[in-house]
């Protein structure tokens, strides 16, 4: 009977853990309804018939995925979208991380240098994309100086499709006009990396790099089997992040150049918003949204049960 007392004792909650519910219930309600509750709602509408302007909700099974994976656009759109992420994500690692392992360097003016490179992330992708779209303009921006060379890019504007060969509907390979894109999205988050990687660099004790030295270790040995491996969390967070950003980018396509010729600079962002907001097919433009969702879920769900693994372990 006193153990029985003891437990029960024991599992009382206490006044500071009805405090701190109810300070948690407000956040968690609205995230349940204007998070969770939206997704579900958006996944129930790209299951029904609701393509026009009055709302039909009867149920159409798999009919509007199924027309998205037969669809020459959005095949388009996860061929645009899978070049933009791994040139993406490449570029902002290896600008990222080169930059901050120049700026431990000690350099003078670190700051000054430190500051430039992160002010872009201070502009939202909408500034970016009209700046950068002028600037690679065929006519105007950089092609003014390049044609002193013979030179002239037609950036974004250009249709042409490396090492393409057929695929489904689409010509599969790289789209030449997606790496202006990718230049202006990197111009903008490299100062992220480089952020993290500085921080990164900041938080290795110097004696392992002396110790590197002393076994006789040169400095870009130093770099490549001590400090680099030592950075990996730091580059598998990036990786995460920018993964997230690249696969439902829309702002930025979007100011700079839509959805391009024969939808060579299209993305899922964009069809989804043309295709709901202005097509009015509802029910379609759900099941592009749930697409983007998964595309998302694939990259972000195993790094969080990663972590979560680590934690307990």
């Amino acid at each position: 009977m006193i153990m029985a007392g003891k437990t029960a004792h024991k599992k009382r909650i206490t006044r500071d853990q009805w405090t701190a519910a109810a300070f948690l219930a407000p956040s968690l309600i609205l995230i349940a309804v204007f998070v969770y509750g939206f997704i579900s709602w958006t996944g129930y509408v790209s299951f029904s018939n609701w393509n026009t302007l009055t709302p039909d909700f009867s149920f159409a099974g798999l009919s509007n995925y199924l027309y998205l994976f037969r669809d020459f656009r959005f095949q388009a759109d996860l061929r645009n979208t899978l070049f933009f992420t791994l040139f993406f994500i490449g570029m902002v690692i290896v600008l990222g991380m080169g930059i901050a392992i120049l700026l431990d360097q000690k350099l003078k003016g670190e700051s000054i240098f430190r500051n430039i490179f992160l002010f872009p992330m201070a502009l939202s992708f909408v500034v970016t994309g009209v700046v950068w779209q002028w600037l690679l303009n065929p006519s105007t921006g950089f092609n003014q100086f390049l044609k002193v060379f013979g030179i002239q890019p037609r950036w974004y504007t250009d249709t042409n499709i490396l090492a393409g060969f057929q695929w489904g509907a689409i010509e599969f390979g790289l789209p030449v006009a997606i790496l202006a894109v990718v230049i202006a999205a990197v111009w903008q988050m490299t100062g992220f990396s480089l952020a993290m990687y500085l921080a990164g660099l900041r938080g290795i004790p110097d004696e392992l790099r002396e110790a590197a030295r002393v076994d006789g270790a040169s400095e870009g040995q130093v770099y490549r089997r001590v400090v680099i491996p030592m950075l990996m969390p730091i580059t598998v967070s990036v990786v995460i992040i920018m993964a997230h950003i690249s696969l439902k980018i829309f702002d930025l396509v979007y100011a700079m150049t839509g959805s391009g010729a024969n939808f060579v600079t299209d993305v899922p962002g964009v069809y989804m918003f043309e295709t709901t907001f202005r097509g009015n097919y509802y029910a379609q433009g759900a099941a592009i949204a749930i697409m983007m969702l998964v595309l998302v879920a694939v990259f972000i769900v195993p790094y969080l049960w990663y972590n979560r693994k680590g934690e307990n372990g």
